[in-house]
């Protein structure tokens, strides 16, 4: 795929892309936001750290992972505020998280390379069915969880294949 120029940054697909094939799109709760896939994610996982269920507001976090250069910005660049919660900086500095400044929906944890979506941003259609790709392959930071889950997902201490499985 050759790579034009995005004003979100060089590690992301351009809206001039011709050549990128929209597999999946995604908004924020008012739509100001709004970008797109042309891959399934690489992962899927649920996340129980302390920093995920504070940000969320929720018992737990479940993230999509995506190569930034299958992701593409198409409205809205202007409304996107980012944190990063290591420094407590409104900065973009890697990684952060990514928000909607008018509606204040939570878009995306951005790494250094992958892009973390949140599957419910998502249309999967009037099927509503999540496609297999999307569902979690296992539980990070479960021994930080707030109840059990019972299902037969690996669960881990820390990051996947990078700590103790639980």
């Amino acid at each position: 795929m050759i790579q034009k120029t995005n004003e979100f940054g060089p590690d992301y697909a351009s809206v001039e892309d011709d050549t990128f094939k929209v597999k999946y799109r995604a908004s924020c709760y008012c739509k100001a936001v709004q970008y797109e896939v042309c891959a399934d994610p690489v992962d899927a996982k649920i996340c129980h750290c302390l920093v995920c269920k504070k940000l969320h507001g929720a018992p737990m976090q479940w993230a999509a992972i995506f190569h930034k250069r299958d992701v593409r910005i198409t409205t809205g660049i202007d409304h996107l505020h980012f944190y990063n919660n290591e420094l407590n900086k409104h900065e973009r500095i890697l990684p952060c998280k990514v928000s909607c400044d008018i509606c204040g929906s939570l878009i995306a944890d951005e790494g250094r390379r992958m892009w973390l979506a949140f599957p419910s941003l998502f249309d999967f259609g009037q099927v509503s069915k999540i496609p297999a790709s999307f569902k979690p392959s296992c539980h990070i930071f479960y021994g930080m969880r707030v109840f059990d889950m019972n299902d037969e997902l690996p669960k881990w201490s820390g990051h996947k294949n990078h700590s103790e499985r639980l």
